[in-house]
């Protein structure tokens, strides 16, 4: 196999990187990324945060646009048939803020 084609067949099978958002909701939500196998999923995730934080006053997914989003289906398949999992979604949560307690209670006595 050449290189080119070798190349060519390696970037067909590497996931894409995430669309970027908001800084700090990339920089919150990358802790959780492993835990979303697809980038679509991940996308969703952190446009959830977005919306979250936005100052929409009625929350609804239909201002997706508001979001960020083209369009409402992915965050729909998100909430509703995506392949990850809230208990560790969860867990990944609890673990987060665990250790960062810890590493604020660290720089206080320190």
């Amino acid at each position: 196999m050449s290189e080119v084609t070798q190349s060519f067949v390696q970037s067909m099978f590497e996931a894409r990187k995430p669309v970027e958002t908001i800084k700090f909701v990339d920089d919150y939500c990358e802790w959780y990324r492993k835990l979303f196998p697809e980038v679509r999923s991940f996308e969703a995730f952190k446009y959830l945060h977005v919306g979250m934080i936005s100052d929409i006053k009625r929350k609804i997914y239909q201002q997706y646009h508001a979001w960020g989003l083209s369009d409402e289906q992915g965050l729909l398949h998100f909430l509703t048939e995506s392949p990850w999992e809230v208990e560790q979604l969860r867990e990944a949560r609890l673990n987060q803020l665990s250790v960062t307690s810890y590493q604020l209670s660290q720089f206080e006595l320190g």
